[in-house]
């Protein structure tokens, strides 16, 4: 029987906030083991550095604790904490060879000189630079100033080193040369390492555990292949490595319907009919002749990597709709005499609105508004003319105030906008709309407020459940756009499949996909939880 690891340190629910009230860890308990290499990854941001300078001492957390060998940590004196960090900037002392560097942290303890040279020495044979002992190191690269640093560190013997994005200043080849030397140091020295950074590859590389981050919590913990085949949310499946993600629908156990088709996977444990997230990475996808694949679609783009292609699938084309937004720059109109300005914006109307039309709903579809010029005071509109028919064509509405303030604006009755997919069963609505320029430049979501403004909807044939409109596209500038009349694009989701592949293919070739059951990876959908 395997002897059970020790537990070296433990988060017990750890708060930090800080004095202008952010929250970046948000009650984190974790364990680490004695002799693991445990990484904490995530963006930046997401609280990995510092949950790593709160165990360096560097950091109080604001609630909970840290036990380091079973002991509170706020009680171990900091010199026998046995921890030691090395930092992305290596902070070593110019004025001292690389000998004194390493032997820095010995020589203020007061060892002899023998057992600090045996220290050092060894330090350097394991970081392979004992031939570089009397060199200066500011005549050093980065990456022999980085084992320096680590040198340093280790020579006091921690049971932890803390090593907070150590690589992050090397160039591309000697970070990795590096990650392969830390886990060799690793192994060799046989203690905890635990490593921060916000490089997946890097992390699958190197690492025993992961610990992945976001927004102040840990999403998920397990061994490098663990969190890449079988991540526990979306936001793991897309953080690490490449993924594609695909709506799905669990029928029954071992048995997933995407893109209307059932497929057999490995799943079990979700409610018969429930909503999920399948995972398939890019690796795991074969392009094949289009009447072999399980999917069929269409290369839309490949871009070559080296050592494979990456190959842009599409398999569904989103339904979509295109309407006219007419951009206008209306001034209000101003009576002199009576102290008063109105304003009123064009608009267009579907025809089978036309019969619930009242003198309000005309008011608010032009934003009519009438107002004191000096006081800015709103002023009531009393009358609202108008002989609209439900008929498409071209028609007039005036406003006035009781003082005979009035402006006169066009209304365009348009028919039904839709768009009908019979190969997917939905169906997609919109309106042609008028805006103003200042509405355009003021707006803060502007996709969600097109949204609004041409009615758009989508909806499944099938069951009438609405289908989310995932894309909106725009021919103008929206900080710069001027009057005059815009396209305007809403689409329901397509599917696109990321492939890595080792042979080339032509845009617009036809082609197949397949994939195998233990390839399929299935999610809970977020917020199902």
């Amino acid at each position: 029987m395997a002897e059970e690891k020790k537990k070296i340190i433990q988060f017990k629910n750890i708060v930090k906030s800080f004095e202008d009230g952010q929250v970046v860890l948000k009650g984190v308990s974790l364990d680490i083991y004695e002799n693991e290499f445990v990484t904490l990854l995530g963006p930046s941001g997401c609280g990995k550095t510092t949950l790593l300078r709160i165990l360096g001492g560097f950091l109080q957390p604001s609630e909970g604790k840290v036990l380091f060998d079973g002991e509170d940590i706020v009680n171990i004196p900091p010199y026998k904490r046995e921890i030691n960090t090395v930092f992305q900037k290596y902070a070593l002392f110019p004025h001292m060879d690389v000998y004194d560097n390493i032997a820095f942290g010995l020589t203020l303890k007061k060892e002899p000189k023998d057992v600090i040279e045996q220290k050092v020495m060894r330090m350097l044979r394991l970081v392979s630079l004992e031939d570089y002992a009397h060199r200066n190191v500011t005549e050093l690269s980065g990456g022999q100033q980085q084992r320096i640093a680590i040198a340093r560190a280790l020579v006091n013997e921690p049971n932890v080193l803390l090593l907070d994005e150590p690589l992050g200043a090397l160039d591309l080849k000697l970070r990795k040369e590096m990650q392969q030397e830390l886990k060799y140091i690793q192994q060799e020295v046989g203690i905890t390492f635990i490593f921060v950074t916000h490089d997946q590859e890097e992390a699958l590389t190197m690492s025993d555990k992961i610990v992945v981050m976001n927004a102040g919590e840990i999403q998920q913990i397990g061994t490098p292949t663990e969190i890449y085949r079988n991540p526990v949310n979306e936001f793991v499946a897309k953080f690490i490595g490449e993924t594609n993600i695909i709506d799905g629908v669990m029928l029954e156990d071992d048995l997933v319907m995407f893109e209307d088709k059932k497929f057999a996977c490995r799943a079990r444990g979700y409610n018969k009919n429930e909503k999920v997230d399948v995972v398939i990475r890019p690796e795991h996808l074969d392009i094949v002749p289009r009447a072999e694949g399980m999917l069929k679609g269409t290369v839309k783009s490949q871009l070559f990597k080296g050592m494979h292609y990456e190959t842009m699938v599409e398999t569904r084309v989103g339904t979509s709709i295109t309407v006219k937004m007419q951009v206008s720059q209306d001034r209000p109109v101003y009576n002199e005499e009576k102290g008063e300005k109105i304003s009123a914006n064009a608009f267009l109307l579907d025809v089978e609105d036309v019969e619930e039309l009242d003198d309000a709903k005309v008011v608010a579809l032009a934003s009519a508004e009438a107002w004191d010029a000096e006081t800015e005071e709103p002023i009531s509109i009393k009358t609202v003319e108008y002989d609209i028919k439900p008929e498409t064509g071209n028609y007039t509405v005036t406003f006035a105030t009781a003082n005979g303030t009035s402006i006169t604006v066009k209304v365009l009755v348009v028919a039904q906008n839709r768009v009908e997919s019979k190969v997917y069963q939905e169906e997609i609505y919109a309106m042609n709309f008028f805006k103003k320029v200042e509405d355009i430049q003021e707006s803060i979501a502007l996709d969600t407020d097109l949204e609004t403004w041409a009615s758009a909807s989508a909806w499944s044939l099938e069951d009438g459940e609405q289908v989310e409109i995932t894309d909106v596209k725009y021919d103008f500038d929206p900080e710069t756009i001027t009057p005059g009349v815009y396209d305007v694009t809403f689409s329901t989701e397509g599917y696109e499949y990321k492939v890595s592949t080792t042979h080339a293919f032509e845009e617009g070739e036809q082609v197949g996909l397949v994939f195998r059951p233990e390839d399929i990876h299935v999610m809970k959908k977020e917020g199902q939880w």
